[in-house]
């Protein structure tokens, strides 16, 4: 396949302009908590700067690379980048950002009224789920494979709600923490519940559900998204859809990503059930007074 894939050049391959976006974040972040930081100022921790620089590695590789103009070509490449994206993106960011960052952010007026809102733990569960499920409505997510404008709104919208539904549970603000560890796990779990019905559909759907991988119309519009409109119109003749890359059945691909995308949730959130609860174990032990050492056991 990557042979074929080279058919759309290198801009449609490696997004160059999206690698100069990454770079210049990068940038900025090491400016701000490096020369431009105050000596009142915390530096961040080399945890804190791997979580940062390996998330903005992730970005550029779920949406920079090769991996983003394969989701237009296979749904099981787009679960992928759906599962990786919102799932676990957003925690290396927020995990890598300083905290004193975090408190100017939240302190801007009429901007901290609206954080304190989406990040409540009920409401950020609900609407994350709700429009993560909507998008994959067939309607809705061959709309915005359409639209290079609606796709760009409908997936950051996403992904902001993302970092809401997230910072319940990674909240760097210590008065914005406000689930204890076992309730920080029912969350994850609920996580899992709401996710499932929209894998479920795509799992279990009989037909293909997208007219994006199926319409040779509908495929060349969502691959104008990633490919240079002069690029495509010359190729234009010689594609007729995803069935030039690769053989598998449109069916067996669309059930592969739900399976996929169900399989990559349920890692991640394992991983963090498993971190919160070692890490709350690990707490609550250092805290038992030890037995005194001049106590005598009885003869």
């Amino acid at each position: 396949m990557w042979l074929e894939l080279q058919i759309f050049g290198f801009r449609a391959l490696w997004s160059p302009f999206y690698l100069l976006f990454i770079l210049i974040i990068s940038a900025l972040y090491f400016y701000i908590t490096g020369p431009k930081r105050k000596q009142s100022e915390e530096r961040p921790t080399v945890s804190q700067q791997t979580m940062f620089y390996g998330g903005m590695l992730l970005l550029y590789i779920i949406k920079g690379s090769p991996v983003d103009l394969l989701s237009h070509i296979m749904f099981t490449a787009h679960m992928t980048q759906m599962a990786l994206y919102y799932l676990l993106f957003p925690i290396l960011i927020i995990k890598g950002i300083p905290v004193w960052i975090w408190h100017k952010l939240f302190a801007v007026p009429v901007l901290s009224s609206i954080l304190r809102l989406m990040t409540m733990p009920l409401l950020s569960l609900i609407v994350f789920n709700g429009i993560f499920s909507i998008y994959h409505m067939p309607v809705i997510f061959d709309y915005a494979k359409s639209d290079e404008l609606a796709h760009t709104i409908i997936t950051s919208f996403i992904l902001l709600t993302a970092f809401f539904m997230w910072w319940s549970v990674f909240s760097p603000i210590k008065e914005m923490d406000r689930l204890s560890p076992i309730l920080k796990i029912g969350f994850i779990f609920a996580n899992g519940v709401l996710i499932t019905p929209a894998c479920g559909l795509i799992i279990f759907a009989g037909t293909p559900l997208y007219e994006t991988y199926t319409e040779s119309g509908a495929w060349m519009q969502a691959m104008s998204l990633c490919v240079p409109s002069e690029v495509l119109a010359g190729l234009s003749n010689s594609l007729s859809g995803p069935e030039y890359f690769t053989p598998m059945p449109l069916v067996e691909d669309q059930q592969l990503g739900g399976i996929i995308m169900k399989i990559t949730q349920e890692i991640i959130f394992g991983v963090i059930i498993a971190y919160i609860f070692f890490s709350w174990f690990n707490r609550e032990r250092d805290t038992i007074d030890p037995l005194p050492s001049n106590v005598q056991t009885e003869s």
